[in-house]
């Protein structure tokens, strides 16, 4: 299992449409997160910053995610959410989350 955290702003006039949006997220969008082998995902939300964390079991972590952008549930989902969001300054090019290096776990 591997843990990923990544993190994006969010636009302050967007915060309470994002947080309605997953208050009830689309069974849908879940369904495909799993099958992805996503688990034990959560974001967070603080100053205009959104956290996620998850957790992995799959054993080809891009070839997963692709499928998930291929998921046209999905896709409807995103067109919603990303006018939310903008990257962080210190994104990758072509990167929306930004992964974040994990400095501590205790289990």
């Amino acid at each position: 299992m591997q843990r990923l955290a990544t993190v994006i702003r969010i636009k302050p006039e967007k915060i309470e449409e994002y947080k309605r949006l997953h208050a009830d997220a689309w069974p849908g969008v879940l369904r495909a997160l799993q099958r992805a082998n996503v688990r034990n995902y959560s974001i967070y939300l603080r100053d205009n910053t959104l956290f996620g964390y998850m957790e992995y079991t799959g054993e080809d972590f891009e070839a997963d995610m692709a499928r998930v952008a291929e998921d046209e549930e999905t896709q409807r989902w995103w067109q919603l959410t990303d006018p939310c969001q903008l990257p962080v300054d210190s994104a990758n090019p072509g990167e929306w989350w930004a992964r974040m290096e994990e400095v501590f776990h205790m289990d």
